[in-house]
């Protein structure tokens, strides 16, 4: 297992892997956070090429399969130990026309609860292989993203007949919208 900084990549050999996403609220948060993760599969000009190839809790999977949420915790961090949402990639069904998956997490009505990244711990992006659960790579995000309500955690890089895995570690105060704004057609 390879323990990531921001900007640090390592490059995938598998072809089924899982990307756990967790968190918790910090201990001056009496309250749950409902961070939601998504996957924006990009084409050459860093867009996702329609709607449907932005997998999220309200489209599940990829219209070519290759990306599938495995459903929206609500609680923040409070009902396990462990990742608290997962996205499943199968590399090998993955359109062509696809170059990045961009992993992200944004607060839920982070606004009308007066919520954001700098009132959340222990937040982290893994990548494991789907069938064995073992660890490939491992970023905790440690900056402190006091105003941001969205961040970009890592992404998938397809670099020739590879795939690499980034940790990105990028905030914005926009939330869900301005990520679907930047990388939407």
């Amino acid at each position: 297992m390879i323990n990531l900084d921001k900007g640090d990549d390592v490059t995938i050999s598998l072809k089924h892997i899982s990307v756990g996403l967790g968190w918790d609220p910090s201990a001056k948060a009496n309250e749950d956070f409902d961070l939601d993760a998504s996957a924006f599969m990009l084409g050459v000009n860093k867009k996702i090429p329609s709607d449907p190839y932005f997998v999220f809790y309200n489209n599940l999977i990829s219209p070519d399969g290759a990306v599938k949420s495995m459903g929206d915790d609500r609680t923040g961090g409070n009902s396990q130990k462990g990742d608290d949402e997962t996205i499943v990639v199968d590399l090998t069904k993955v359109s062509p026309f696809i170059q990045e998956i961009l992993f992200t997490a944004t607060i839920h009505k982070a606004v009308e609860r007066g919520q954001n990244f700098g009132r959340v711990s222990h937040a982290y992006i893994r990548i494991y292989d789907t069938d064995t659960k073992a660890e490939i790579a491992h970023y905790d995000l440690n900056e402190d993203f006091s105003t941001e309500t969205a961040v970009e955690f890592g992404k998938l890089i397809k670099k020739g007949s590879t795939w690499v895995f980034e940790a990105v570690g990028q905030g914005d105060n926009g939330g869900l919208r301005a990520l679907v704004t930047r990388y939407a057609n």
